[in-house]
Order: structure tokens, then sequence, then C-alpha cells
């Protein structure tokens, strides 16, 4: 067999291959997109207690989502889809060109707010999303997840009893002052309304969520004192 028909070979199995994979890709995206769509309901409707299995998460978004909003820097409403906008890409902007996805969740008549967060953990992205009573201080629900987390230790930010920790602080102090909820290496007072318990050997992770909440709540500030305000 010669070198040359060895060549033409593998060359002719690169290009098959690579059609193959690529037609593949193609026709799975909307099956992925779809899948992507849905854990995103679901882990919004986590935080204000709503389990959702896959099959039903759509008719229950419609159904306890009231409305979105896309805020700018100045907590003004601006035009925009808030469940299509992609929080990697905007913090990656100026704030002021940011847009700011908002929630509105209505169950049995009291209203929920539920923004997204994002950050960096020890070795990649944390994100997540924070539920807030009609108060827009008091904290409802947290859901969290990472990319790369080590298991045992900073992934445990994605379990029920990191999240739950987050159940009834506060993001406002008694004057007013914007304070957010810090993740407390050693443990946080009991009676602190802004400080949670950090994950044991994680504490680049626990930092990376204390930044995560800072950074990704201050930007709504002025939207939360305008309807605090109202």
């Amino acid at each position: 067999m010669s070198n040359r028909y060895v060549f033409m070979y593998a060359s002719v199995m690169v290009i098959v291959v690579a059609l193959v994979l690529s037609t593949a890709a193609t026709l799975l995206r909307p099956m992925q997109e779809r899948n992507m769509r849905i854990e995103k309901m679901q882990n919004i409707l986590s935080t204000i207690g709503i389990s959702a299995p896959r099959g039903e998460a759509i008719e229950l978004f419609d159904q306890y989502i009231a409305q979105t909003k896309v805020l700018n820097h100045l907590g003004e409403e601006i035009e925009g889809d808030a469940f299509e906008v992609d929080l990697q890409d905007e913090n990656r902007k100026p704030v002021e060109e940011r847009q700011l996805p908002l929630f509105i969740a209505d169950v049995d008549g009291e209203l929920f707010y539920i923004v997204p967060v994002r950050g960096n953990g020890l070795w990649g992205a944390i994100w997540g999303y924070l539920s807030f009573r009609g108060d827009l201080t008091t904290i409802a629900g947290a859901n969290f997840d990472h990319a790369s987390e080590t298991p045992g230790l900073g992934a445990e930010i994605s379990d029920p009893p990191f999240e739950r920790q987050f159940v009834g602080k506060k993001i406002f102090d008694e004057d007013g002052e914007f304070k957010p909820v810090v993740v407390v290496r050693g443990g946080a007072p009991s009676d602190d309304d802004h400080a949670v318990d950090a994950i044991s050997g994680g504490t680049i992770t626990s930092n990376g969520v204390t930044a995560m909440i800072r950074n990704g709540l201050e930007v709504y500030k002025p939207y939360f004192l305008k309807k605090k305000t109202s």
C-alpha cells in the first residue's frame, strides 16, 4: 500500500467524520438550547420555593413569573428580553452600557423580585439567582451553580444547605445603607442579618460568592432604592 493511498484515505475519513460531527451538532443545537432554557427556568423558580420538574418548568414559569424587565444602571426600564440577556456578556461591558434582567414573581398575591448574579470561584465561573421579598431588602431564596469548583469543597455552593443560609438575610441595614451578605470564614454570628457561614476548605470560592453578591447587587441598587421609596 502506497503512502499516497494512506494519505488520501486518512484525509477522506477526516472530512467524513468532520461532516458527521458538524451535522450532529447542528441537529442537536435546538434541543440543547431548549434544555438550557428549561434549566434556567427551574433555577429561577427554585428561589421562590417552586420545584419545577423538567416537563412542567415552562408551564410553571409562565404561571408564577408575572413580569420581566430589563433595567439600565440608573434603575430605569429599557427595551429588551430579560430571559435572553447573557450576564457573562453584560459583565464585560462598562456599567453604563449593561442590560440588567429582572424577574418578578407572583406567589399567592405576594411579589418576589429575582435577579441573576455572576462571578468567579477558584477554578472558573460561578453564578446564581437571588430572590427578594417585596421590601427589596430580605432575601427569600438563593440558587447557585458553578463551572468547575472542587467536589466536596467549593462545589458545595450549589448544595441546598449552603443556599438555605441566605433565606431571611438582608442587603440593607436598619439605616437603609447598602450592606450585602458576606460569606464568613469560621462561621457567621447567628444574629448577623448580613452574613452566612463559609464552606469548609473552600475559602477562595466563598470569597468569590461574597464578591459576586456585592458586585451583582450593586448595579440593581438604584432600582431597589426607587422601589423602596415609591
